[in-house]
């Protein structure tokens, strides 16, 4: 009898910056005690009530040995705030799925380059250089999109999936000739994430336990988002970590962002 088929998730801890620092040490024991491997999904500009991110030493200095021990440092938008302008659908969208955090999604290439490139050069201060970004809400407009891949992202992540940008690495063994871009690669993974202080709080819970058992089940690829809010939440903490031992009870091979798309 062949053994059951392994698939890979992703567990990424949001909002990671110096108001959080607290909320990210405790995620990162949970994980670390079951041996998964988290992308960590960094905010460079000030965020809530704390500094920028370079100019806390000991939240620098966690996040290296973080790191160290296999997870992954990415970046997650600039401030993490939304922006004013885009058409009013943008806007709406915006307002109602992500409660206004939809940072990158209403921006042109050139404004999403000037935000982009400013998050970069706040975690060079830190000596962190991310592969990877992860815009607020899961939200990235076209101009977005087209800067991450001017500025040599290898990959970027919706609600539904990780998208390997087109000049990013491969883990393909024939690269394609230097004159032509390597293929787009998308992995289907939906996420699954809490909503703490919403209606349904304890219904969405039940449901990620829920979603998590039956694609364990089946076998599919699939992400668990943490947030530093679910923290206040005993049930959502709960919740989130069932998640995580159903996929590993059920054979999931955990895997940071980065190495799904490099191999």
């Amino acid at each position: 009898m062949n053994p059951p088929k392994s698939f890979p998730f992703v567990v990424s801890v949001h909002d990671v910056a110096p108001s959080t620092a607290a909320a990210t040490r405790r995620w990162l024991a949970d994980l670390d005690e079951r041996g998964v491997p988290a992308t960590l999904l960094l905010i460079p500009a000030p965020f809530g009530d704390g500094p920028a991110l370079p100019d806390d030493p000991v939240l620098v200095k966690d996040l290296h040995e973080a790191a160290a021990r296999g997870h992954e440092l990415a970046l997650h938008g600039y401030r993490h705030e939304g922006v004013p302008g885009g058409p009013p659908w943008r806007r709406g969208v915006n307002r109602v799925l992500v409660r206004g955090a939809g940072e990158f999604w209403t921006l042109t290439e050139q404004q999403a380059r000037q935000r982009l490139r400013a998050g970069l050069d706040l975690l060079a201060d830190a000596r962190i250089e991310p592969a990877g970004f992860t815009p607020p809400g899961w939200l990235a407009s076209p101009g977005t999109r087209q800067a991450l891949a001017a500025l040599g992202f290898a990959y970027w992540t919706s609600h539904l999936a990780v998208h390997r940008l087109p000049d990013g690495p491969s883990s393909s063994p024939h690269p394609p000739p230097s004159n032509r871009r390597a293929p787009l690669a998308v992995w289907r993974m939906p996420a699954l994430s809490h909503r703490p202080g919403a209606a349904g709080e304890r219904a969405g819970a039940r449901l990620m336990v829920d979603a998590a058992r039956t694609f364990a089940r089946l076998r599919m690829p699939f992400r668990i988002a943490l947030h530093p809010a679910d923290l206040t939440r005993p049930g959502l903490r709960r919740a989130a970590l069932t998640a995580v031992d159903l996929a590993v009870a059920a054979g999931g091979r955990p895997t940071t962002y980065q190495e799904l798309v490099t191999g």
